[in-house]
């Protein structure tokens, strides 16, 4: 599969931009990441983590964030809900240990009282997808069975979200299509809906906002490009489902979604180049009968969350009024 980079966007070198050195067996190497994305607090943020191996063979694990005040309720005090969180990077960078991300999590789980279990998921393109949506079904599987304390006591395992930001956000989708159809091999999780940030999707015709913010400083389009033709199968194109899920999409899975009654969020913004993509996965939705909220927040670029932190408190608002709904339902 050839990357298709229009002349335009020539200008940006998408290795020296993603911060990776192609190597000769098709693998990559990947420099340092920058830390100083998301500012870090100047007070220690009230939160418990601890990290426990999901597979010791595929390097996976999950990070645990638990709201220190938390552990002042009482055994009668209802449990809280737990999201599981998969990180952005196109699928070939970064992880839940990446401190913006652990940050970023670590905040979710304040602001909206839960419980969060971030993924360590297998990257591209060592591992092309669909490791990382087997990752996240396996993950699941280990948390609905999981001896540790915390989930046991704390984490309400019948008011599930599946979230994630970008690739992350993809991933959460696919899990969810993946399990959809078995849901019962999951009890006692129960998972109520999908929470998609920013879902990073694409396809091989170019879209108004990609053509327009071509040169986005954040996701250029020779970018984006690149971080598929190293996620994909080999020999896909971008019009694979595992990419443009309004293509062929999984009716079969997206009816017995609708029929669990799960809800999805999908929040966009219209800096971001994947707008379009994120509408048109909306409708979507929205024509297979699932109940969709739409959320799009002006000014808003890709991956917000992680450099202007401040602009977010109204997403947050938003997602807490997601669950809390999602679950009155």
């Amino acid at each position: 599969m050839s990357t298709q980079t229009s002349p335009e966007n020539l200008t940006i070198d998408p290795y020296k931009h993603l911060r990776i050195i192609p190597l000769s067996d098709g693998t990559i190497t990947r420099l340092p990441e920058i830390t100083n994305l998301l500012p870090r607090p100047q007070h220690p943020i009230p939160i418990l983590t601890k990290d426990i191996t999901i597979n010791q063979s595929n390097n996976t694990w999950a990070r645990i964030f638990l709201p220190q005040q938390t552990l002042d309720y009482t055994s009668s005090h209802t449990k809280l809900p737990l999201i599981v969180w998969f990180h952005g990077g196109g699928f070939i960078l970064f992880s839940a240990a990446s401190t913006f991300f652990h940050d970023y999590c670590a905040s979710l789980a304040i602001e909206l009282t839960a419980v969060v279990v971030s993924i360590e998921y297998r990257l591209a393109p060592e591992h092309r997808l669909p490791a990382a949506y087997e990752d996240a079904v396996e993950a699941l599987h280990w948390i609905k069975s999981s001896p540790d304390e915390w989930l046991r006591d704390f984490a309400d395992l019948r008011k599930c979200f599946l979230m994630g930001a970008s690739a992350g956000a993809n991933i959460a989708y696919h899990a969810g299509l993946r399990v959809a159809e078995t849901v019962e091999h999951l009890e006692p999780l129960k998972i109520e809906g999908l929470i998609l940030h920013q879902p990073f999707f694409g396809g091989s015709k170019r879209t108004e906002s990609e053509l327009r913010m071509m040169n986005d400083p954040i996701l250029p389009l020779c970018s984006n490009d690149l971080m598929w033709e190293l996620a994909l199968p080999i020999g896909a194109d971008r019009d694979h489902e595992f990419c443009n899920p309004t293509v062929k999409g999984d009716s079969k899975a997206l009816t017995k979604m609708r029929q669990l009654g799960w809800r999805i969020f999908v929040h966009w913004g219209d800096r971001d180049p994947l707008m379009d993509r994120q509408v048109l996965l909306v409708k979507m939705l929205r024509e297979k009968g699932l109940v969709v909220v739409n959320h799009s927040s002006e000014g808003h670029f890709h991956g917000v969350e992680l450099v202007e932190p401040s602009k977010c408190t109204g997403l947050y608002v938003a997602y807490k009024s997601f669950i809390s709904s999602s679950v009155l339902a």
